[in-house]
């Protein structure tokens, strides 16, 4: 059996570029707001991360695979250097390792379930990508200091599976909104 090449829509340099802002805006805003905590269950940038991975998934949906990598290698570089200057360098470093694992995870996942119903591939992916972002950026980041980290840890990580539940309603209302010529992407025949 065959399977068919998988072509995607090009992105204009426009395009590409907004991939890259959205990327470093989220990570820029989590590593700030990750400082601040709400509870000894919960910080901030537990409601900001999430959004990372909408970003990705679209970006994966509508230009494919490659193009969703090249923008977190660049949204990654970009955002680590940025981080230096608003949170302490573990932080900093952290985030940028739990941030390109769990996107190259995303999005090779939501890559291979793509063609199933609309839901599914960011679903999964997003899950399982979260789950290895707050083991590694937690355990990084703030493993053996003061606070309840394991607290925090647990409270960010349910944060973030809801969040990202909730990010299926944007992702399937921006998703309708692609041109006629990736209908069959949309429909996950692409």
């Amino acid at each position: 059996m065959t399977q068919a090449v998988q072509t995607f829509a090009q992105p204009t340099k426009a395009q590409f570029g907004q991939g890259i802002a959205a990327m470093v805006a989220v990570v820029l805003a989590s590593n700030y707001l990750v400082q601040f905590p709400i509870n000894d269950w919960l910080t901030w940038g537990a409601f900001s991360y999430p959004v990372a991975y909408l970003v990705s998934d679209l970006l994966n949906r509508r230009f494919g695979p490659g193009l969703a990598r090249r923008v977190a290698w660049l949204g990654f570089a970009v955002a680590v250097a940025a981080s230096l200057t608003l949170a302490p360098a573990r932080v900093a470093a952290a985030s940028g390792l739990a941030f390109i694992a769990s996107q190259l995870l995303d999005i090779g996942l939501f890559h291979r379930l793509r063609r199933g119903a609309w839901w599914r591939a960011p679903l999964v992916a997003t899950v399982i990508a979260a789950v290895l972002d707050s083991i590694v950026f937690w355990g990084i980041a703030f493993a053996g200091t003061e606070g309840p980290w394991i607290t925090w840890a647990l409270g960010d990580l349910g944060v973030k599976l809801a969040v990202g539940v909730f990010m299926l309603l944007p992702f399937r209302l921006l998703i309708g909104r692609l041109p006629a010529a990736d209908s069959k992407a949309r429909a996950g025949t692409a």
